[in-house]
């Protein structure tokens, strides 16, 4: 085939724009196809997806089911959220909410073993089906652009998976978040023994793919649960407990620049040992600047010469392979959930506690915002609670399941969490006191027109709500704003005495907030949010109490979050 030249690829869309017989949507479709071609990396037929195809006319939203809120006495207790639908909607809509503020994603998509496991387009695919790998890849590739559009620059996305579609995963995350931004492939050992499940070999493993956002930002914690097998049998002189190590070393490749001599306070001369002094391979770990600089630092015991490692208070860092049964295995998360819920074998293969602790652990700072688009059985918020409550963290989860089948998202993911929150007892009788300085809110997506006719915004604006309490963690609605009583028809007020914002259906009662506003004094700026039909948000209108405010306009920001998300809507054919 000839090598298609980027002059050679702007004849043929000229070609294509001109061609007779054809609409305008199938010429977009051809010229698509002339720009995404390349020459090396993952290629599979693309799916339509139907969820996707619906958000074409349609804008997801959010609205909240406040009859299963479970919310905590204390007002600074993290706010959770447990979001009930498809995850392309979701995702969606967090694309409005969180775009950049996600620090930790972890998924546990279908593993596409072909025995029914993944539905596409309400339909199970089977090991027939022989668009099962590409109909996995449209699905997922989906998802995770939009994941890698919600994390924030420090971070980083978790992915259990198995060998059905491991190998196209990792093509498929070179591709989105950049093969420069891999940190690991972990294997989990998920199972204790038996593993009959393969004719050749016991398979007792998964795997846990890990990407960055920036893998040059990215700082992982010290796994604390560690084995340390260094033995640090030497004490100094403050009492840290500490072990020797050579400055040379024979596996790190040899360079001329660090093999010099080194005068020990001794008086005499430390060399690099070369084992094979015509083959020279050792080298120093330090070079001769730094040797000046920590020279005190140094051991000299000849003849060598050796630097002090020190026994780190907080762990090692953590390793790929996760064997240990302090990482959980599929029995231990049935057991988990069995022990909460009451109930034996109400959902298949849920990932153990000690699995997600364990990667939350390693990968969050005390106030994180963590997600997870695949929440099953709702142990990623189990274990954000159970971490908050042993080192006083305050991280906040979103959670997202559809509800589709067996109603999991009611009976298994809110239940169980409802329970860890409330304190249940065991099927055995011992009873578990609740985890209770937390929040949970439940909602559900809908789709709403994306049509921008006045009625269509003044609808959404009226339904945004949810968006915005979302989005600024801010639920604490009070009745009159600073003394004025609201009609919630015309502004709804919220304020935790953190922050405040008010949000403003019908834009006829600007003056009269702007007369309140001057005459009060407030602390830090209030949020506005205004209806406004072309995106003005009524600045010139607040200028004399601009310093006290903090304007945006909707529908139109809402709009704006999803317009590089949602698909484009199809051109009419007019054929």
């Amino acid at each position: 085939m000839a090598k298609l030249t980027n002059e050679r690829k702007s004849q043929l869309r000229k070609t294509i724009v001109e061609l007779e017989g054809l609409s305008a949507e199938d010429k977009s479709a051809l010229i698509e196809l002339l720009n995404t071609h390349k020459k090396y990396g993952l290629v599979w037929e693309n799916k339509p997806e139907d969820v996707e195809e619906a958000m074409r006319d349609h804008l997801p939203l959010l609205t909240e089911v406040k009859e299963r809120a479970i919310l905590s006495d204390s007002p600074e207790a993290p706010n959770h959220i447990l979001i009930e639908g498809d995850n392309l909607e979701a995702l969606t809509a967090l694309s409005y909410t969180h775009e950049g503020k996600i620090d930790v994603i972890y998924i546990d998509p279908p593993y596409n073993t072909g025995n029914k496991d993944f539905s596409y387009n309400d339909s199970f695919v089977d090991s027939e089906d022989a668009y099962r790998h590409s109909k996995w890849l449209s699905f997922m590739s989906r998802r995770l652009k939009l994941a890698k559009r919600l994390l924030s620059d420090k971070g980083v996305i978790f992915i259990s998976i198995d060998d059905n579609e491991q190998a196209n995963l990792k093509l498929l995350c070179d591709e989105i978040f950049s093969s420069g931004n891999f940190v690991a492939n972990m294997i989990w050992k998920s199972k204790s023994g038996g593993a009959n499940d393969s004719s050749s070999f016991g398979v007792d493993h998964e795997y846990v793919l890990c990407f960055a956002k920036n893998s040059e930002k990215l700082l992982l914690n010290n796994d604390k649960g560690a084995i340390v097998t260094t033995s640090y049998n030497k004490v100094d002189e403050k009492g840290r407990r500490y072990a020797l190590d050579r400055l040379d070393k024979q596996s790190l490749g040899y360079q001329q620049s660090l093999d010099f001599p080194i005068m020990g306070p001794d008086g005499k001369e430390y060399i690099v040992e070369h084992k094979d002094p015509l083959n020279k391979k050792a080298r120093w770990r330090w070079g001769q600047d730094t040797v000046k600089e920590r020279y005190a630092e140094l051991v000299f015991i000849y003849p060598y010469v050796y630097t002090k490692n020190y026994e780190k208070e907080d762990g090692q860092k953590p390793r790929s392979i996760m064997v240990d049964e302090r990482f959980g295995r599929t029995r231990t998360g049935s057991t988990d959930l069995a022990s909460i819920i009451g109930k034996q074998n109400i959902f298949s293969y849920p990932k153990p506690i000690k699995l997600l602790k364990f990667i939350l652990d390693i990968s969050t700072k005390n106030t994180s915002t963590i997600l997870d688009f695949f929440a099953g059985s709702g142990t990623t918020l189990h274990a954000t609670m159970q971490l908050n409550a042993e080192d006083g963290g305050m991280r906040k989860c979103i959670l997202v399941t559809n509800n589709e089948n067996n109603n999991i998202c009611e009976e298994i993911t809110y239940e169980r969490n409802k329970r860890v929150i409330n304190g249940y007892t065991t099927p055995k009788g011992e009873k578990v006191e609740g985890l209770k300085n937390n929040s949970l809110r439940y909602y559900k997506t809908k789709l709403m027109s994306r049509e921008r006719t006045i009625k269509n915004m003044r609808a959404l604006m009226a339904v945004s709500t949810e968006l915005v309490c979302i989005k600024n963690d801010l639920y604490a609605e009070q009745e009159e704003f600073f003394g004025r009583k609201l009609n919630k028809d015309v502004a709804r007020y919220f304020d935790d005495r953190r922050q405040q914002m008010l949000i403003v259906y019908n834009e006829q009662a600007v003056e009269s907030i702007i007369e309140v506003l001057r005459e009060v004094d407030v602390e830090r700026r209030i949020k506005i949010y205004l209806f406004s039909n072309n995106g003005y948000a009524y600045n010139d209108n607040f200028e004399e109490v601009i310093d006290k405010v903090e304007l945006c306009a909707l529908p139109v920001a809402i709009y704006n979050a999803y317009e590089y998300v949602l698909p484009r809507k199809k051109e009419e054919n007019n054929d």
